[in-house]
């Protein structure tokens, strides 16, 4: 059994804390994402929204009247679909290494007990501009779930 890393996402940048995810992933470990709604996405958060409402317009060349791929709507989702952009995707490592993660709203109660890691190298204190969380973005994408507060 892999050991396992339970990691927080506040007030981390989804990219850096995705590519961080990705190597951990690679190297054989079970990770564990705690938070996901409180990570943040850098850049003016109405060009954030924006950008991501065009990828729901996309279309296929198979199918033109309707629009193509699911695309994710939830934080838990969006790490996820972050982190598989940075695995290998022909190779069965990385797909191996994608079943090793887990992503969570908010702390479950099975991680309550374990050491959570701050991954600093992501931590969003480095930006200088504007930002906006996940939880937020994906509110405004059509997500209906609820950000915990704790």
């Amino acid at each position: 059994m892999p050991p396992e890393i339970v990691i927080d996402a506040s007030n981390a940048i989804l990219g850096r804390l995705a590519s961080v995810v990705a190597k951990m992933l690679l190297m054989g470990y079970k990770v564990i994402v705690v938070n996901a709604e409180k990570a943040v996405v850098s850049g003016e958060p109405k060009k954030v929204v924006e950008s991501y409402k065009l990828l729901f317009k996309v279309k296929t060349l198979r199918n033109p009247y309707k629009t193509g791929i699911r695309r994710p709507r939830t934080p838990e989702r969006l790490i996820k679909y972050a982190v598989k952009g940075m695995l290998p995707k022909n190779n069965p490592r990385g797909k191996k290494a994608l079943k090793n993660l887990r992503v969570y709203v908010g702390i479950p109660e099975e991680v309550k007990g374990k050491e959570v890691k701050v991954i600093r190298e992501a931590s969003a204190d480095r930006l200088k501009g504007k930002y906006i969380t996940l939880g937020e973005l994906a509110k405004q994408l059509g997500w209906k779930g609820v950000v915990y507060r704790h």
